[in-house]
């Protein structure tokens, strides 16, 4: 077992050589990994004052068990954005080279540090602008830490193996210009542990079990959140890698391995592959944020905004128009403010126009589908069209910079995008004069299986086993009303829908907000005046079990 601390009071294995995840590799996914651990950091507009600055850390936060716990146990579920007071991560492992393969672990995190300035005379301020005109502001950072072990599987398998992880207390003083103040920068020490341990499940598979837990000594349990997570474990997650071995997708199993991954059970962290696309891959991240299958981050994307689920051009362009005093702001707020900033003020007139997106290999092909299937959205056939795209030079789910939502592409294992109704022919394109002339997004319908939908339609939810969006597969089996029906740019339909057992359903119909499906991932519940049928749980909501929040979602994927 290599094992081995690192700067900064946490472990590092040296590199190893052999088959498996090269470090190359490892480091091409924690980029991805980058992504993840201060994701919401700091928001838009970067500062202190802003109101969504004020409330922070709100992925994969793991406080001491009594503190988190003095109203009642957690409530498990595969969502890192839930306060835990551990973590658990559940993956197959397909064994490529018995008696040698090897486990390595990689448990990453940030440390809080709090940033007190003081004034002459060590009085603490939360403001403080010195002689040279700079401003200083008392602000809450945090550090990354990580701890890594290299294990071999016969370990695991014989009892498991249990490594320190956590970060030393510490102080660092720094004086500010002509004796104005000084800034006092404190940690409090983190204590946690992570167990790893293998289940053999037959002879060249097994379970990979990966727990950390913080194990620090609980404040009081009235102790604001702020000042408890001085001890927490934030942004808490994990990356594994395989040598003489292999992961298999939890997302997208291969045949035969669908019953194996719907026993996993993963709390507060959700594993994926990492590395070239494929059901089965040498790296994988469980991270308290769904993911795809291997996630990347887009070429395109300059640097990180601590906010993935924008899109970057809009993001720069509205730093670009802060004012001076914003700026100021933000700047004094955080170095990795100061940072965007530089970054957006220098940015290259070629590089911000590469944030306006980018098309990735798509090669349209007429196909032979059935057109009394998949019918324009008055009911009269269509042209349907197949996105034939080469495997190696297939579309991947680019991470942060999004455009096309995961599972509307092909998958990523070369099958084409399944067959989409599409606009006339002799309709105006959607850039042009007319194009949005006699559509109705309340009163269209679109045929499936001979039954016209539209707004007020009752349908089941089947989203695709295969390239379909995480989240989307675990709304499979439940039962919606049909709120529009849309025409995408791209000549392809979506149906707007509302669930039946959403308690929000008629704030979300208020706001505008729905869940978007195609027409083949609907099932019709029946003609206008059908009994309705209860709506089916959703996979991870059986009650017979505690933990049944974290099954794996390719339970649907059959």
């Amino acid at each position: 077992m290599a094992e081995a601390w690192a700067e900064g009071g946490t472990k590092s294995a040296a590199p190893r050589g052999g088959t498996g995840p090269s470090p190359g590799v490892f480091e091409q996914l924690g980029a991805v990994a980058d992504a993840v651990l201060y994701e919401g950091y700091l928001l838009y507009p970067y500062r202190r004052s802003s109101a969504k600055n004020r409330v922070r850390w709100q992925f994969g936060v793991l406080f001491p068990r009594d503190w988190v716990e003095a109203d009642g146990p957690v409530t498990p579920g595969v969502s890192g954005s839930a306060d835990s007071w551990y973590q658990q991560t559940e993956c197959l492992l397909r064994v490529r080279q018995p008696g040698s393969a090897r486990v390595r672990v990689r448990v990453r995190h940030l440390q809080m540090q709090r940033k007190q300035v003081q004034e002459a005379g060590h009085r603490p301020v939360e403001s403080l602008r010195t002689g040279d005109g700079r401003v200083h502001l008392s602000f809450d950072e945090a550090l990354p830490r990580e701890c890594e072990v290299e294990v071999p599987l016969d370990e695991l398998l014989q009892g498991g193996h249990t490594f320190a992880v956590g970060a030393a207390a510490g102080e660092d003083v720094e004086t500010l210009p002509e004796g104005a103040g000084r800034v006092v920068r404190t940690r409090e020490e983190l204590r946690a542990e992570t167990t790893v341990t293998a289940d053999r499940l037959s002879d060249d598979l097994c379970r990979i079990r990966v727990r950390t837990t913080n194990t620090a000594p609980a404040p009081p349990p009235r102790t604001p959140r702020d000042e408890a997570l001085r001890r927490a474990l934030i942004a808490t997650h994990t990356l594994l890698g395989g040598e003489g071995a292999e992961f298999v997708s939890l997302i997208d199993p291969p045949a035969g391995l669908e019953a194996p991954v719907r026993a996993c059970r993963n709390e507060f962290t959700f594993p994926v592959l990492g590395g070239e696309a494929g059901d089965t891959g040498p790296v994988l991240l469980s991270a308290p944020i769904i993911l795809p299958d291997h996630p990347q981050v887009a070429p395109e994307s300059p640097g990180d905004l601590h906010d993935a689920a924008e899109i970057d051009e809009i993001l720069t362009l509205r730093t670009m128009l802060l004012t001076d005093e914003e700026k100021r702001e933000a700047r004094a707020t955080d170095p990795r403010a100061a940072a965007i900033l530089d970054r957006v003020d220098t940015m290259p007139q070629e590089v911000f126009e590469r944030l306006h997106g980018a098309v990735r290999s798509l090669t349209p092909a007429t196909s032979t589908a059935r057109a009394d299937r998949l019918p324009d959205a008055v009911g009269s056939p269509a042209p349907v069209t197949l996105a034939a795209t080469p495997a190696d030079r297939l579309p991947e789910p680019w991470f942060p910079l999004a455009a096309t939502p995961a599972g509307r592409l092909s998958g990523a294992d070369g099958s084409p995008a399944p067959a989409t109704p599409t606009a006339p022919a002799d309709r105006p394109a959607w850039w042009q004069e007319g194009a949005d002339d006699g559509l109705s997004p309340a009163g269209d319908t679109v045929l499936v299986d001979g039954v016209p939908l539209g707004g007020g339609s009752r349908v089941r939810l089947r989203p695709r086993g295969r390239g379909a969006d995480a989240q989307d597969m675990f709304l499979a089996g439940r039962t919606a009303e049909v709120a529009a029906v849309f025409h995408d740019v791209d000549g392809s339909v979506h149906l707007a829908v509302t669930l039946d057992d959403d308690p929000a359903a008629e704030l979300n119909n208020w706001y505008g907000r729905f869940h978007y499906f195609r027409p083949d991932e609907l099932e019709p519940l029946g003609p206008a005046g059908f009994p309705d049928e209860p709506s089916a749980p959703a996979p991870a909501a059986a009650p017979a079990r505690h933990t049944s929040d974290s099954e794996t979602p390719a339970a649907e994927a059959e």
